[in-house]
């Protein structure tokens, strides 16, 4: 792989400082590599491409798809959208897709998410690595003219109305506030609310800018929600919901200003498919709270733990034939959206859940939120698997798993310890039947962590 690709291929997609990492030249050698790698080129298929907000979005898509084109490939060009509309674009018209995001990087990063035809994802060991060492050969190269053809499409009506299709919501009246931070829910969020008739909505920060000039738009940091919580209270709605750069999570807010866990809300969503599917397979992420493959079970279903990211969790969702995923990061999967994950269609059942009582969300969510958590800590480690080797050393006696960092299980708590791909930092999760268990074990183990 060429030097100037390995620092910016991950896991799970291309991500990087924009241009100084990712260049128009760098996005349209992995342009052509797509192409190649899915199967579009000399006139074989086409590929739908679509961007976020930021300053560097438009000049990228246009490398990309002029990468794909200089393979014959031709290209579907829905101009700006959400992750998951472009996930939607790809599973309704059967092609490939590029999204030009980098999600909730800061302003200075930008990046690529690919997939396959029907939203199929491309991970480092599913065709990512493959694409970058292709790529590597066309650095540097002469450009060649493009072959294949564009065509334009406005994709955002057709996905609002697959979305209402997928997640009918009651009459109840609510009042919804609903914070973009200046991304992409921006643009989509009006598109499908406007459906939505019984729904009052109040949008904060839909102004499409990739500057984010009020805050990240990462509601994993809890920073980013404090505006959102304090309309919800100012103005007395019934809840509130956060999305990230390019909307394809979301983080909920109850009507009293307080955050909902993200494990919470895949239990109900867990809870409302096994309602419709009786005895189906529900996937939880390995920091997923244990209510949630308890409410599964309760509920009928089978749940099945899965490591953290989406690649892993969406060929597990294929394996198994899961109707629905969730993570505790905010990612929420669906088998009837092409196995993809979508923040949008996660609220849509959190409204419909709610418009189907007349309960306010806390009591709503009271049954689905069991335990005391930590949330995710991380912490700054040079020797990642010296600290790990410690812990399993000092927490041998309980019941240990690595199916993705090291998990150890006690009757009243457990815990789990992830490696950063990307950074030197271990990121700690702890749950526990209350809160002081939960902060003696999380402070015994920041301590060990940290010393």
């Amino acid at each position: 792989m060429d030097p100037a690709l390995s620092p910016i291929v991950k896991a799970y997609d291309v991500r990087g400082l924009a241009p100084q990492q990712l260049s128009e030249p760098i996005a349209r050698a992995l342009g052509s590599a797509f192409a190649d790698e899915v199967g579009i080129s000399e006139g074989r298929g086409a590929a739908v491409i679509g961007h976020d907000m930021r300053s560097s979005s438009p000049g990228l898509a246009r490398a990309v798809g002029d990468g794909i084109r200089s393979r014959g490939g031709d290209i579907v060009d829905i101009g700006l959208a959400s992750t998951d509309e472009l996930y939607a674009a790809s599973g309704r018209l059967d092609v490939a897709g590029v999204m030009v995001t980098a999600s909730h990087n800061p302003a200075q990063y930008n990046g690529l998410k690919l997939c396959r035809a029907g939203a199929r994802p491309i991970g480092f060991d599913t065709g990512l690595r493959a694409i970058a060492e292709l790529a590597s050969e066309h650095l540097g190269a002469e450009p060649a003219e493009p072959r294949g053809t564009r065509t334009e499409r406005d994709f955002l009506s057709e996905y609002a109305d697959l979305l209402h299709r997928l997640v009918p919501v009651g009459d109840r009246p609510l009042a919804v506030v609903a914070d973009a931070g200046n991304g992409m829910a921006g643009h989509t969020v009006p598109a499908v609310f406007d459906g939505l008739p019984s729904i009052r909505l109040s949008a904060m920060y839909f102004e499409l800018d990739g500057s984010f000039p009020n805050h990240d738009a990462n509601p994993l940091d809890p920073s980013t929600l404090v505006d959102l919580q304090a309309a919800v209270r100012d103005q007395g709605a019934d809840l509130g919901l956060a999305f990230d750069g390019d909307a394809d999570r979301c983080f909920v807010i109850d009507e009293r200003g307080e955050p909902v866990s993200p494990s919470a809300i895949t239990a109900l969503i867990a809870a409302r498919h096994l309602a419709d599917h009786p005895g189906a397979t529900i996937l939880h992420n390995v920091i997923c709270s244990r209510a949630v493959p308890e409410i599964v079970r309760e509920s009928g279903g089978v749940p099945v733990r899965t490591p953290v990211g989406h690649s892993l969790i969406k060929a597990e969702m294929a394996r198994t034939d899961a109707v629905f995923g969730g993570e505790h990061s905010g990612h929420f999967y669906f088998r009837d959206f092409y196995l993809a994950d979508s923040g949008m269609v996660a609220a849509l059942h959190v409204l419909a859940a709610l418009a189907e009582t007349d309960q306010p969300l806390s009591a709503l969510m009271t049954s689905y939120e069991r335990y005391t958590a930590s949330g995710e800590i991380n912490s700054t480690v040079a020797d990642q698997q010296a600290v790990l080797a410690t812990l399993r050393e000092r927490y041998g006696s309980y019941a240990l798993d690595e199916l993705d960092g090291l998990t150890v299980t006690a009757d009243t708590w457990w815990f789990n310890v992830r490696a950063s791909n990307t950074e030197p930092l271990l990121r700690l999760n702890v749950e526990a039947d209350d809160a002081p268990t939960m902060e003696r074990v999380r402070d015994d183990l920041l301590e060990l962590i940290r010393s």
